[in-house]
């Protein structure tokens, strides 16, 4: 049993932020590094762990700067494994979002929420420190975007969305509030600089993609609101595909310890079950830029009513799409993670 770990941590609940209070200095270190949001479906595929991971590490070499997480898998549970996350790497300050009123049951391929508990003979048990107390108050996801974004420079903002895109869409459709007195699409059009998206299927695949495919009707309105002159790339699940991490790597590189939610993931779930680092790939580019990736030309995408995205090329065009590299390049995206998931 892991009894030591049993502490519950009873902090305030944060439900977003601001940078009313941050002096000129501040600001300017905060916009000199990508500003970003992740949105995931957490708590399903363990890759959103190692792209969430991947922030804190970045964020502590001075990379980047988490803004937010949003949650757009519906389910307190996925709230408090985040939560849990964001303690353990000591970023309990990070706020989430979590969605309401999303995609309806959708698979879980890994179950792993619920090893944010253990059971013994006294009853259910937090393994892990938490920073929140009331999963129930988090903000809406859109609500969290809508305050994250409106704190921000203008066209600073890169989203990370590996999960899928209901709380984007909802985004899009909101109306001006408390935070801003924009619209949704005019807050998108102004803060965000470019949005890093697990989806997308293009050439010759015939099934469509799987995140896009969730509650349709969200996707439909996503492409259909995407303000054009905002940059997206797209990360085809062939590009991740490339990228096998093991369970056994996985539990060797955290050798060093078991207190850790995701040797815990890897100890507990069978996690042999095809996954590969689909979502960290749109997360490094987000931090690291385009110089790691071979990129489609400029084009626009197009969401069908068979659900497919077709891509055609314009100069123009607000779209691009990552292309799978070769060996040498899935081997060496798979050193990059394994050396943040080694770090104490």
């Amino acid at each position: 049993m892991l009894a030591a770990i049993l502490i519950i941590c009873g902090t305030s609940l944060l439900t977003g932020c601001s940078n009313d209070d941050n002096t000129a200095e501040e600001q300017q270190a905060y916009t000199s590094v990508p500003l970003v949001i992740l949105d995931t479906d957490i708590a399903s595929s363990a890759d959103d762990l190692f792209a969430l991971e991947m922030l804190y590490r970045y964020e502590e070499q001075g990379k980047c700067r988490l803004l937010g997480v949003v949650v757009d898998r519906e389910g307190e549970q996925n709230a408090a494994f985040t939560d849990v996350m964001n303690t353990y790497f000591g970023h309990g300050n990070v706020p989430i979002g979590l969605v309401r009123d999303g995609v309806k049951n959708p698979k879980v391929w890994i179950d792993y929420a619920w090893v944010a508990y253990m059971t013994d003979e006294d009853g259910i048990w937090p393994m892990f420190r938490r920073t929140v107390n009331k999963y129930g108050e988090h903000p809406d996801g859109w609500q969290l975007y809508r305050q994250l974004l409106a704190a921000q420079p203008d066209h600073s903002v890169n989203i990370v969305s590996i999960g899928f895109v209901a709380c984007l869409t909802q985004l899009l459709q909101s109306e001006a509030d408390d935070f801003s007195p924009l619209t949704g699409v005019e807050l998108v059009r102004q803060k965000v600089k470019c949005l890093y998206i697990q989806g997308g299927v293009f050439g010759d695949a015939e099934e469509p993609d799987y995140n896009l495919l969730q509650e349709s009707a969200f996707s439909h309105d996503f492409f259909r609101l995407w303000p054009n002159n905002v940059d997206i790339v797209f990360s085809p699940m062939e590009v991740g595909q490339m990228v096998g991490y093991t369970p056994e790597q996985v539990i060797s590189d955290i050798s060093w310890t078991d207190i850790h939610p995701i040797k815990q993931v890897y100890m507990t779930c069978d996690c042999n079950t095809g996954q590969r680092m689909w979502d960290v790939m749109p997360t490094i580019q987000a931090v690291e830029g385009d110089d790691l990736f071979t990129l489609s030309e400029r084009g626009t995408v197009t969401f069908t009513s068979e659900c497919a995205t077709i891509f055609t090329p314009t100069a123009t065009g607000n779209c691009r799409y990552q292309i799978s590299g070769d060996s040498m390049w899935a081997a060496a995206m798979l050193e990059k993670i394994r050396i943040f998931n080694k770090m104490r």
